[in-house]
């Protein structure tokens, strides 16, 4: 270590949140280049690489093949695929010296499908799986939490090429197994997840995600069964239809002061209606704006659900994706006067062609208190299929602890995590862009259909450290530690010197060994080998004169005092098991 390019920190850095961007700068493994960038230093390159063997050996294990296409790509296939428009402001987008537009890519369906086309025609040809490695850029809005969330990233995307659908059904189950090895592999606690295709386009998708209570994803998973999705793939039970004949007439009632929920409520408490009403009762109806790829001009879109639930912004943008969506600025009520805060109603809203979507609960013969267009008023019982008729539903009202899981066994419990993996079905959004045909076996051409499975290779090292940590440092699992041993030499006699050729011994036994022959205080190095994370250490100090060195494993704490002369053999079997 005394001729190792590496600096570690005793205080957290100031811009840091999470453990792993805390403890991944104070220990040398990164530093920030700019926003959402960072170098990585040798011994984080060291875990980095760790981490890509893993995933390299499992993707080669079940078929894949490795190339390395350009992260600098041209316009014209990104337009080809419609994903010019639909990535908006978070791709890279810069031109060469001619005015032509190119883009940083953020994954590379378009150019592995042009790939194949070029190599490849008959249904003989196929399966076929490819797989880079490489950095991936996004121009983040918010890069924050260190490696976690980067404009600049490293990532393994795969693709699956097949014949029909039963192959792609296949290639998806050989790759989540893969994945299931992988993660298993880097010793992370992870669960498997329904989610949303958003841009990628194609019909199922999974995604692995690392438990963490740092995590930026909400999942949720049954309390009686196995099932489990990111919030914004649940699908709430729509409740069946009910009878509209016989239901009261809908009335409007003067309720002054009441443009929230709550208000709302207390006041039909106390106005003598012969019933009590729950926020439940209520339909609140929230407006906002949305924008399509290429286009210019916003349109207006409201949102109608029970007046508990509030909508889940992730939830919205995920339903409505690639569409941009934005909440409502002051100019566009005072452009659209018929929109009264807090006073909202379907009538004016059908009336005026705002497209008008509501959620599963709401359903025909359903009866809600709701907004009458005018201030001040609301009307009582106003019953959907039979005064008003929306445009549809959307499914985008927050998922809370308790609600019925949409599988009809038990309840919902939530949780957050790490995406570490998506793995998506796409069939033939990429090949019908591009037109890749096959030639069958009756000898007619065939619509080739695509998987597209990502991993997270840095995410992945950021992962690792939030769930693998304490209160000193990092702990590594061996698997992808930057070294198996760290021999630590303390004192001025002959401990430095016994050190190093104690390192050199579990070298020649095929061990990674780090050796701190550094001229610093024991306490420095005994703090940075526990803040480094190293699985096994073993301390040369004052013990040396008596014969003994100190082995110490990470993980558990467990320390043993061990004859010299025995040494080596006890750390190899150490970091055997």
């Amino acid at each position: 270590m005394s001729t190792l390019f590496l600096r570690t920190l005793r205080e957290d850095p100031a811009d840091a949140e999470v453990p792993s961007h805390k403890l991944l700068v104070r220990g040398g493994y990164v530093r920030r280049a700019a926003p959402g960038v960072y170098t990585w230093l040798p011994l984080g390159k060291l875990v980095l690489e760790n981490v890509a063997r893993v995933v390299r050996e499992e993707m080669n294990a079940m078929g894949g093949q490795e190339v390395l296409l350009p992260a600098l790509l041209p316009k014209e296939y990104y337009e080809a695929s419609g994903r010019w428009e639909e990535y908006g402001d978070t791709l890279f987008r810069l031109k060469d010296r001619k005015g032509a537009d190119y883009l940083l890519g953020p994954t590379h369906e378009e150019l592995f499908t042009l790939l194949v086309k070029g190599e490849y025609s008959s249904y003989k040809d196929f399966p076929v799986v490819l797989y880079q490695i490489q950095e991936k850029f996004r121009d983040e809005a918010r890069p924050r939490a260190g490696i976690l969330r980067g404009r600049e990233f490293h990532m393994k995307d795969a693709y699956s090429f097949d014949i029909d659908d039963e192959g792609l059904q296949e290639s998806y189950d050989k790759h989540r197994a893969a994945y299931v090895r992988i993660f298993d592999r880097l010793g992370l606690d992870y669960v498997i997840v329904a989610a949303t295709s958003g841009a990628m386009g194609g019909s199922a998708s999974e995604e692995f995600l690392a438990v963490a209570p740092t995590g930026e994803d909400t999942f949720v998973r049954s309390t009686e069964s196995d099932y489990a999705a990111n919030v914004e793939a649940v699908r709430t039970p729509e409740p069946a239809e009910l009878p509209v004949e016989g239901l009261p007439e809908a009335r409007i009632h003067h309720t002054p002061d009441t443009a929230t929920i709550q208000t709302l409520v207390d006041f039909l408490n106390g106005a003598g209606l012969g019933r009590d009403f729950t926020e439940a009762d209520t339909l609140k109806n929230v407006l906002v704006k949305t924008r399509a790829p290429g286009s210019t001009e916003w349109e207006l879109l409201a949102v109608g659900l029970p007046g508990d639930r509030e909508v889940d912004f992730k939830r919205l943008e995920a339903a409505l994706e690639p569409t941009e969506v934005s909440l409502l600025e002051e100019s566009d009520f005072a452009a659209n006067p018929f929109l009264v805060k807090g006073y909202i109603g379907p009538k004016a809203l059908l009336d005026n062609e705002v497209r008008y979507l509501v959620d599963p609960r709401v359903v025909t013969g359903t009866a809600w208190v709701t907004g009458a267009d005018k201030a001040d008023h609301h009307v009582v019982d106003l019953v959907a299929g039979r005064d008003f008729t929306p445009d549809g539903t959307i499914d985008v009202a927050e998922v809370r602890d308790g609600d019925a899981s949409p599988d009809g066994r038990g309840t919902l419990y939530t949780a957050r995590g790490i995406e570490i993996g998506h793995i998506f079905q796409l069939g033939r959004k990429y090949t019908d862009a591009f037109k890749l045909d096959a030639l069958g076996k009756d000898g007619k051409p065939k619509r080739v259909t695509m998987g597209s499975y990502g991993i997270g290779v840095s995410r992945a090292v950021a992962s690792v450290v939030e769930q693998s940590h304490d209160d000193k440092g990092i702990i590594w699992p061996r698997e992808i530690a930057p070294a198996d041993v760290h021999v630590v030499g303390t004192g001025k006699g002959g401990e430095v010197e016994e050190a190093l050729r104690i390192g050199r011994e579990l070298e020649t036994r095929g061990l990674r060994v780090l050796v701190d022959d550094r001229k610093a205080a024991p306490g420095v190095k005994f703090n940075d080998a526990e803040l480094l994370g190293v699985p096994t250490t073993v301390i040369v100090g004052r013990g040396l004169k008596d014969g003994l060195v100190e082995l110490r494993d990470r993980r558990s704490g467990e320390r043993s005092d061990v004859p010299v002369g025995e040494i080596v053999e006890r750390t190899v079997a150490a970091c055997a098991e």
